[in-house]
């Protein structure tokens, strides 16, 4: 099978779900530790005003930082056209914009409807191809939204079609909500990669909130997915999504993968003990995640040579 990306989205995704901001240089230890451990992209955190989210209000030095560790690709969110410039000014390798498929969460997540995303990624992508910067749009709520409910899939494919005419240049399918279950996974990312092609959808942003997340990874593998966003220690969620807790455990994802032979690059046990830096800077933060708990399987090294 070919190699799977893993892609790290804790020190966004992860900790700006959590009240307490984590300090600049434990980011840094958390960073500089899984790029040791072989993880090859971190999105880093989000160009979001500190005022809506204060945790985030060191993302421009952490990624000075993290362009300083060779090999890794620097990803940072960014909500709209003004995030997008200081993603760039601040030399991101890649920025992605979320687009809710619920307008409902869009509304409460960007405070934009659909007319006034597709006008904002239009502006990013623009500021993002002047500046050579890889530019993604996150399909968010493309498998049910906790407000709005299910959302149809011809909105989806509708939106996807329309994000791509904005300047996407890549796709990812998020379960907001931790809604999906494999067949739908595999339903929709058939559907979606028919309506734009092939190559254009390439990742899943899964969360665990109801169990099925490493199911999920597998059905989105099986239809030609070639990466998997994961938080370490599963921290995160969507603050403007209730009940949208627990993102896909980067260190159970890592044991899945590499147990199948499928390569990641990432070396499990190195990884593993990176979770000790969250819990000194994250004293008594809900850390989630199988393998940490047990440890690898006895015949683990065996299973990965194979």
């Amino acid at each position: 099978m070919t190699a799977i990306l893993v892609s790290e989205v804790g020190p966004r995704d992860g900790l700006q779900s959590i009240d307490r901001a984590m300090p600049l240089e434990a980011k840094k230890a958390w960073i500089a530790a899984e790029a040791a451990a072989g993880v090859r992209e971190i999105e880093v955190g989000s160009f979001v005003p500190p005022s809506l989210l204060p945790q985030m209000a060191d993302t421009a030095a952490l990624v000075e930082f993290a362009r300083s560790i060779p090999g890794l690709n620097v990803v940072a969110l960014v909500p709209n056209a003004k995030g997008a410039a200081r993603a760039a000014q601040a030399g991101v390798h890649a920025m992605s914009i979320p687009f809710s498929m619920s307008e409902t969460h869009s509304l409460r997540n960007v405070r934009k409807d659909h007319p006034a995303m597709l006008a904002e990624i239009t502006d990013a992508a623009c500021i993002a191809k002047d500046a050579g910067i890889h530019f993604a749009v996150g399909l968010a709520t493309a498998f049910g939204c906790t407000i709005e409910g299910a959302v149809p899939e011809a909105t989806v494919l509708r939106l996807a079609e329309a994000a791509v005419a904005a300047g996407a240049q890549e796709l990812s399918l998020s379960d907001t909500t931790g809604y999906a279950d494999p067949a739908q996974v595999k339903r929709l990312v058939r559907a979606v990669k028919a309506a734009v092609g092939g190559d254009m959808l390439t990742t899943l942003h899964l969360h665990n909130t109801r169990g099925l997340g490493l199911a999920n990874a597998l059905a989105g593998l099986d239809e030609g997915i070639t990466t998997i966003d994961a938080s370490l220690g599963g921290l995160g969620g969507c603050p403007y999504a209730p009940g949208a807790s627990g993102n896909l455990v980067t260190e159970d994802l890592v044991l899945m993968l590499n147990a199948m032979g499928i390569e990641t690059g990432i070396d499990l046990d190195k990884l593993l003990a990176v979770r000790a830096i969250l819990e000194e800077a994250l004293p008594g933060e809900p850390l989630y995640g199988f393998t940490p708990l047990v440890g690898p399987m006895l015949d683990y090294p065996e299973r990965i040579a194979r």
